[in-house]
């Protein structure tokens, strides 16, 4: 399928093939009839993405703080690696359109193949034939509303959010600054609601636009009709609400809202506009100043968007998706009318010929819809539905590796491509010897056409079946969401195939038995997890210095995690488990890899909703390992740092930069100069030798199930308060 995509480093514009997206659970797959240009916000990113390195950091300040955070936890070169990753990546483009749907996913009762739906949001409702879409963010169109006004309702929605932010009255009078897309929506509205409307904007044509949608006057911000407007219609009181629906760098907007703003009234912001706020007249005023924010409640919430948690209508009236269920409903009842501000109706073919129009501003437009194609009798791809995994027996057996001809190179293929697989995986991967890229798989189209651009995959699909029937693989990595690593990766071994699966094998105890119940029914126990910190260089040489252990040892091991962003999928614990379950293996192994044992019981405590905690793992020979997992400390703080002391020894690491031994002489390692190496490249050239050789997996599988039940069990103790005493694997 085709898909309209951005290079936000080079400022490329393209219509891209990418594989269809599978239908996952609890949503649809949907096939665009039209979709919205934002000339207002679509533009804006595609003028950005012009703009100079300079000028790209001035206009996202947001983005350059976070830059200068991580490269103060990870390095410069990886900050570099995974900055230049985002930018010299393809970034889809829309987020409201109007489709067919075209295929149902498990949990879904309120639509059927076929249905006519509108659809929102900057990830599931692109420019492209295809998109997967989750249930709150589709609506059934009613019976009778084209399908061409039914795609303007995500911005329909965004403009209707704006104005419940205004709290509006019957008879009131609000001023509209900003006459372009979203102002014109606003207009209707208020006029809809029983409110007098008086329109701002520099563009004659707009306002005669407004006026003939039922604005009572409109003008020019510099003009004194508007002001005159404004005294006539309120008695010189001024205007009781304010909606800035302007972009751009003047200050101008807010001035004016001032200036016409009645004593305690209210000013929304719905635009991304200049807001340095006068404080005398908005003092003296008193002026309530709000902010919309996109479609309403729901948004940028994983668990409404992403898993379909609706807010009870008795305490969250209007949604996201409640609000574009109104905002059609409105047009459908002829309270609102889209028709006279669509300026252009392009074929998708001519995307990027439209795009480029518009930004030379050689298309003047207020509404530009993209029609696609007819539907085509072939059904879309999906992927295989995950499955429930009953509890079974631990593995008795091993099987011989994997036959392999000869010299021939080591075929990957890749089940995921996100940002740790493109930033830390594929980077030591795409220009090895002996090594192809066969296959990416994902379920997003974009991301297997982003990484068979950089890293030269020979192809990519949705179909995982095909994958793991393809007899000429040798390998599959399993890059992808925490929840579907264990099902993934006993689909892969079923399949008689090596595994690579990223931490964590496994969330549950069910997960855990039926990864070893593949591994005894297929007698395939080529299997990693990328634990991949005991393979640092810089660790490695450390533990070397040290030497070997006569008595016990005691470890310490601080990780100052840090907070999530606000929308983290980490956060999703439902679905995704804990933060610690889903990264703490890494340290667990760690230790226990310096210990040279498995651990034999864990005890964790955690402070007001596990947030910090505080880990103890005993091992065998009565050696400790307490792991201090943090997310309240500072940002400028390492964030690993670690100590051993045993037999008059000690080990310090100090963030993968520094490593110093102590003991009759003192031996400390140079400070690296460039890059934090946490073992990633080496663990790789130790998995391809493994696959390449068939010698023995660079981590023994009871290892590996030794610290994935260890940190289930850190669960476990947070919420029985007492040890857990690990039973050790047969």
């Amino acid at each position: 399928m085709k898909q309209v995509v951005q290079n936000y480093k080079s400022g490329e514009l393209t219509l891209l093939d990418v594989p269809v997206p599978g239908c996952k659970a609890d949503g649809v797959l949907v096939r665009s009839a039209f979709s919205l240009i934002s000339t207002g916000t679509e533009l804006m990113k595609v003028s950005e993405a012009g703009m100079s390195m300079v000028g790209k950091a001035r206009s996202r300040p947001d983005q350059v703080a976070k830059v200068m955070q991580s490269v103060a936890t990870n390095g410069v070169p990886a900050t570099y690696r995974k900055v230049m990753g985002k930018l010299d990546s393809y970034t889809p483009l829309g987020y409201s359109l109007c489709g067919v749907v075209e295929q149902v996913g498990s949990g879904i009762d309120d639509v059927s193949v076929g249905d006519l739906v509108a659809c929102a949001g900057n990830e599931h409702a692109l420019h492209a034939e295809l998109n997967w879409v989750p249930k709150n963010l589709y609506t059934p169109v009613p019976d009778g509303l084209a399908p061409r006004h039914a795609a303007f309702g995500t911005v329909g929605s965004i403009a209707m959010q704006g104005v419940r932010q205004g709290e509006p009255q019957l008879g009131e009078v609000a001023l509209v600054i900003g006459l372009g897309l979203i102002g014109q929506l606003v207009v209707q509205l208020l006029v809809a609601a029983g409110v007098r409307v008086v329109g701002v904007d520099p563009d004659p044509s707009r306002c005669e636009l407004a006026e003939r949608l039922g604005a009572a006057a409109c003008g020019d911000p510099a003009s004194a009709a508007v002001e005159a407007a404004v005294a006539e219609l309120t008695a010189g009181h001024g205007v009781d609400q304010v909606y800035l629906a302007a972009g751009g760098g003047t200050n101008g907007p807010v001035e004016l809202a001032a200036k016409l703003c009645r004593d305690r009234g209210r000013v929304v912001d719905i635009g991304k506009c200049r807001l340095d706020l006068p404080w005398n007249a908005y003092y003296e005023k008193e002026l309530d100043v709000r902010f919309s924010r996109s479609y309403g409640p729901g948004r940028y919430d994983p668990s409404y968007e992403l898993e379909g948690r609706d807010y009870p209508i008795g305490y969250v009236r209007w949604t996201e998706r409640r609000n574009l269920a109104c905002f059609l409903d409105l047009v459908a009842r002829g309270s609102v009318d889209v028709e006279p501000l669509i300026s252009h109706i392009a074929d998708f073919d001519d995307a990027v010929e439209t795009y480029q129009r518009l930004k030379d501003g050689d298309l003047k437009a207020v509404a530009v819809l993209f029609r696609y194609p007819g539907p085509v009798d072939s059904p879309a791809e999906s992927v295989a539905p995950a499955v429930a995994v009953p509890a079974v027996k631990r593995p008795t057996g091993k099987a011989p590796a994997p036959a392999r001809a000869a010299k021939s190179p080591v075929r990957l293929a890749f089940v995921g491509a996100g940002n740790y697989a493109t930033s830390m995986l594929l980077p030591h991967l795409a220009n090895r010897d002996g090594v192809a890229l066969s296959t990416v798989v994902t379920t997003t189209a974009l991301s297997a056409a982003n990484a068979l651009r950089k890293f030269g995959f020979a192809q990519a699909t949705t179909d995982l079946d095909a994958v793991l029937g393809d007899k000429s693989i040798d390998a599959v990595f399993v890059v992808t969401r925490h929840s579907s690593h264990a099902e993934l990766t006993r689909q892969a071994l079923l399949a008689g195939k090596t595994v690579f699966v990223e931490k964590p094998l496994a969330l549950t105890e069910d997960e855990l038995a039926g990864v070893l119940a593949a591994v005894e029914e297929s007698g395939n126990d080529r299997l990693q997890v990328g634990f991949n910190r005991r393979f640092s260089p810089l660790l490695q040489e450390a533990k070397k210095r040290f030497g070997a252990r006569t008595g016990p040892a005691s470890v310490r091991y601080l990780v100052n995690a840090g907070r999530l962003g606000h929308g983290s999928w980490y956060l999703q614990q439902g679905t995704e488990g804990s933060r610690f379950a889903g990264e703490g293996g890494h340290f667990i192994d760690t230790a226990s890899w310096l210990l040279g044992a498995d651990p034999v019981s864990v005890y964790s405590i955690g402070s007001s909703g596990n947030e910090d905690l505080q880990i103890v793992l005993r091992y065998p020979d009565e050696s400790t390992a307490t792991i201090s997992y943090v997310t309240s400390g500072p940002a400028a703080f390492p964030k690993e740092t670690l100590d051993m002391v045993a037999d008059g020894h000690a080990l310090r690491l100090d963030d993968f930069v520094r490593a110093s031994v102590y003991g009759r002489k003192r031996w400390v390692s140079s400070r690296l100069p460039k890059a934090r190496d946490k073992g990633q490249s080496a663990e790789l050239a130790a998995f391809i030798k493994a696959v390449r050789t068939g010698g023995p997996m660079p981590v023994p599988l009871e290892s590996l199930v030794a610290t994935t039940a260890a940190t289930l069990a850190v669960q476990t103790g947070l919420a029985g308060g007492a040890p857990v005493t690990l039973a050790r694997a047969r």
